[in-house]
């Protein structure tokens, strides 16, 4: 089973990130879930250190009933809108709360396989790579990553097209005009469908197939070595 999670605080119907994944899942060829986690109240990591004994976090949230499907599943399609160049803080609350995954060598996610996806009013790639340090840290390797632009704020606030520091404006320049057909929408973008079907394709094929996790985890492993070593 892959799981994938839309951190957008929109409603489905309306979240370019959602629309991202789904089509990310939906062209794996495999079953899949997609959780979206607006509306839910899950708190960042607080250092309590209450999962050290068992790699289980304390903290009583809707964290706790998606942690069994984060172990379960085989692979992860993750997604974030770009806020300030970078994630969200619903997207960056829940994988904050992985680090209940990390103690005392606990492999539980260790070796999977994921994809990441982000969705900015200018570009996806500061989230998306964002999300792809968080699936480092616990092993995970990153098969691929989508960028997508979606609608700021700015196009539906109501003074986007006359607002000098509106994304819009920043993109277009004077005499920008807002309409429903002028707002970016990440399905009539070719190159990321493109993108997205290619990646849940590899994605699916790789779950089918099976995959060596033990050298997904020493690849990853090294690689974060030679990361910290980089940086002292």
């Amino acid at each position: 089973m892959i799981l994938g999670i839309s951190g957008s605080a929109r409603k489905p119907d309306v979240s370019n990130t959602y629309k991202l994944v789904k089509i990310v899942l939906e062209n794996t060829g495999c079953e899949y879930e997609l959780i979206s986690l607006r509306g839910k109240d899950i708190s960042g990591c607080i250092a309590c250190l209450g999962c050290v004994e068992d790699n289980v976090c304390k903290v009583e949230d809707d964290f706790r009933e998606m942690r069994d499907k984060i172990v379960a599943a085989d692979a992860y399609v993750i997604g974030s809108p770009n806020y300030y160049s970078g994630l969200n803080s619903m997207t960056h609350a829940f994988l904050e709360r992985w680090f209940q995954f990390r103690h005392r060598e606990g492999n539980l996610l260790w070796g999977k396989i994921a994809v990441a996806v982000g969705v900015g009013g200018t570009s996806g790639k500061y989230p998306a790579n964002e999300i792809e340090k968080f699936f480092s840290y616990n092993f995970i390797q990153t098969i691929a990553k989508i960028f997508g632009q979606g609608p700021a704020s700015c196009y539906s606030c109501g003074y986007g097209d006359s607002c000098k520091v509106g994304i819009p404006y920043f993109l277009y320049g004077e005499g920008v005009e807002i309409s429903e057909e002028s707002k970016p929408d990440v399905t009539k973008q070719e190159d990321v469908m493109k993108s997205a079907i290619e990646a849940g394709k590899l994605l699916g094929k790789m779950v089918k197939s099976g995959y060596d996790r033990s050298e997904i985890t020493a690849r990853m492993q090294k690689r974060m070595m030679e990361m910290f070593a980089g940086s002292v």
